[in-house]
């Protein structure tokens, strides 16, 4: 648990634990989504040659190289916008501030931001650059969401370093029990962490390292998965639905309320949209069964 890492030397700048984990995760998603691109290019040339195909395979590149910039940027407007609405729907001490001091809202380094918002961001950001850059849409969407996940389990990293999304008190009967199913968090908390003094010394159900686990799992089935789809597309409703089981079920064991809960503490904001959003990929899984896409459809 080291919310701040070091300093820089000479300027006083500290180098927080969570900015450098999701940095790390976003190049390494980043780097993947690269690389999955190469491998499993749509491209065909029949029917090309020359600098047809030349300018066709240069647009490609350009676009996998491209995207995840705009996919960073989506991340950052979606999850800090879905924060700020579902305060101001609260009607929070936090929501109140935001609307009486809309600039606050711009203030990322005091927290507060969404998975689920930041997804959906990146989600919309990473199809415009797509279509922008000529890529296959669907496709697209599987190599990034498959990737993406692989970066978000760095990430959570941070989470746990920073003491963010913590996990409920575990009952006495459970204490014994090692990382990372639990976590002792320390009687003197460190400068910056977000555990809060009342978990000072407690044991606590070691809910981020699970959603890192989480993420990695279903990123690497979902690279698993793309040379064995059968349509462009199926990748990202399968992995949909598998992360939407997976974080409605960890949020249970969490115990930070600040991310949002609702009819009288029963359901966190996260659960509600985890069964909206697997159960609409779900129904889409069951309604494109039959469907069959050509393994190196056409450039065109």
């Amino acid at each position: 648990m080291h919310p701040i890492l070091f300093e820089i030397p000479g300027l006083g700048f500290p180098v927080r634990a969570f900015g450098l984990m999701v940095v790390l995760g976003f190049l390494l998603g980043s780097y993947l989504f690269g690389r999955l691109g190469q491998r499993h290019s749509r491209l065909e040339p029949s029917g090309l040659s020359g600098p047809a195909l030349r300018d066709l395979q240069q647009t490609e590149a350009a676009g996998f190289a491209s995207v995840p910039m705009w996919i960073l940027v989506g991340i950052l407007v979606g999850a800090r916008a879905m924060y700020v609405i579902v305060e101001i729907f609260r009607k929070s001490e936090t929501g109140q501030r935001y609307l009486d001091d809309p600039m606050t809202v711009f203030y990322y380094w005091e927290g507060g931001l969404v998975m689920y918002g930041g997804t959906f961001g990146g989600i919309a950001l990473g199809l415009y650059a797509a279509r922008k850059y000529r890529l296959w849409l669907p496709h697209a969407l599987d190599l990034g969401l498959a990737s993406g996940f692989v970066g978000l389990s760095v990430g959570r990293i941070g989470c746990l370093l920073v003491g963010d999304d913590f996990g409920k008190i575990v009952p006495e009967s459970a204490r014994d029990l090692p990382f990372p199913i639990t976590v002792h968090v320390p009687e003197a908390l460190p400068e910056g962490s977000l555990f809060g003094a009342e978990n000072a010394g407690q044991v606590l159900w070691a809910t981020q390292p699970w959603m890192s686990v989480n993420a990695l799992l279903i990123g690497l089935l979902g690279i698993f998965l793309i040379k064995r789809r059968r349509y462009a597309g199926q990748v990202t409703l399968i992995l949909l639905v598998l992360y939407s089981i997976g974080r409605f079920t960890i949020e249970k064991f969490r115990g930070d309320k600040i991310r949002g809960m609702w009819f009288d503490d029963s359901i966190s904001t996260s659960q509600l949209v985890s069964l909206v959003l697997g159960s609409l990929s779900l129904v889409l899984l069951i309604a494109f069964a039959k469907r069959r896409d050509p393994e190196r459809p056409t450039a065109g």
